[in-house]
């Protein structure tokens, strides 16, 4: 894989991963959503007016528009495992924002993960 489509279907992967980051970040504000809470339209609307909510929504459309641009150019199955970069970012990334302290078996699974990007982008 070429590195000029790595870094467009990277920038796909971290528009994706933020975009997690921010609905996290809105839920927050909101609480846990249960569809037998009598205020969850209440809370979806609130939902509605949290910034980091339209951040998301923002991020998912900028991804898929990046992302089409890096599957015009590398083949599905090359790219596809690189979506797995997410986890990986977010893992970081939710232990240091949102205090979500990672145990051992994630944090295997994640070299595992990179381990497998890796061989796969390789190929």
């Amino acid at each position: 894989m070429r590195l000029a489509d790595f870094s467009v279907l990277s920038c796909g992967v971290l528009l994706n991963a933020f975009a997690q980051l921010w609905l996290k970040a809105a839920t927050r504000v909101t609480g846990p959503l249960v569809a037998s809470d009598a205020g969850l339209m209440s809370k979806a609307l609130t939902l509605l007016g949290v910034p980091s909510l339209w951040y998301a929504l923002t991020a998912y459309g900028l991804s898929v528009i990046v992302w089409v641009v890096g599957l015009s150019r590398v083949p599905v199955s090359q790219a596809y495992p690189l979506l797995s970069l997410g986890y990986v970012l977010n893992i970081g990334l939710a232990w240091w924002l949102f205090g979500e302290v990672p145990n051992a078996q994630r944090v295997v699974g994640v070299g595992v993960i990179i381990v497998g990007v890796v061989l796969v982008a390789r190929s």
